[in-house]
Formats: C-alpha cells, structure tokens, sequence
C-alpha cells in the first residue's frame, strides 16, 4: 500500500484553510499518541468521542438546513464549493436519500504524513476520524459507506451517505 494524497489545486488561500484541519489532526493524533504512551488504548474512546461530535454537529444541521433529515440539506450545509475546493471533492450524486462523493485529497491524511505516521497509524486515524461523518450520517437517519479512502491507498474517499 501507498499513499498518494497530493493536491492538485494550491492557491494560498486553499493552503490557510488546509492548514487549520491539520491543525485539528495533529490534535487528534498527539491526543492518540500521549494516550497510547499512557497505556491507555485510541481504539478504546476516540471512535466514541469523535462519534458524538458528529451527532452534534448531524443535529445542528438537521436543525438549521431547513430541509430536515434531507440530504440535499446536507449537501447544501455541508458540502458547498469551498469544502468541495479544500477536499477537491466531486458530488457524484444527491437526492434526499443519497449522497455520494468523491474526495480527491485530504488535508488530516497529509497532518499525519508530516508526522511520520506509518501507513498502518494512518488507516487507524482515519477509521476514527470517519466516525464523525458516522455520527452525521445517523443525525440524517443514514448510514456511512466507505468503498474507497485515501488512507488505505485507494485513488479518492469515496464518502456515501444512504438512507437506512
């Protein structure tokens, strides 16, 4: 496996805001870390925790989309053209009960590359990252599917939302 996680697109402004979600990975990962030095196992809280904020943030945006459990809704609040700039992410389909994307680059993936995680710490962080977007997909009444990802070497995240 190889990760490749370039993006294509560089402009300084994409780059500041690519930085601020390094920035929340590297927490994530020095957090893991001190915990694993602390004999206390990641795999153990950090799905959980990271799930619960993205039940709060689902239920945030179930309530201020306006469009309830839609994910259009969902498209709308949280996948417009900046998120789509920063992940250089392509919306492969959307209706209420399905939402598929694409993204093509991931600024954490890259937080845990410059920190010299091995491909293996890698996979991991991302499997607990992802229970966030778990955790809004439930929010929307969904499941979270996950074909592909950038952290186990696939070519895109393949991120679909599907109505349960």
């Amino acid at each position: 496996m190889s990760i490749t996680n370039e993006p294509k697109y560089k402009n300084r402004l994409l780059q500041s805001i690519r930085e601020q979600l390094e920035h929340r990975a590297l927490w994530m990962y020095l957090l893991c870390d001190e915990a694993k030095k602390a004999g206390l196992s990641p795999e153990e809280y950090a799905p959980a925790a990271i799930r619960r904020c993205g039940l709060y943030q689902g239920a945030e945006l179930v309530k201020k989309g306006g469009m309830g459990q839609s994910l259009r809704g969902l498209k709308k609040a949280l996948f417009g053209k900046p998120a789509q700039l920063v992940f250089e992410m392509k919306i492969k389909s959307c209706d209420d009960d399905h939402l598929s994307i694409d993204f093509h680059y991931c600024p954490l993936v890259k937080a845990w590359q410059k920190q010299g995680c091995t491909e293996e710490e890698i996979r991991l962080l991302c499997d607990h990252a992802m229970c966030g977007d778990g955790g809004i997909a439930e929010s929307f009444g969904c499941r979270l599917d996950l074909p592909k990802t950038l952290a186990k070497g696939d070519d895109c995240c393949q991120i679909r939302f599907v109505r349960k």
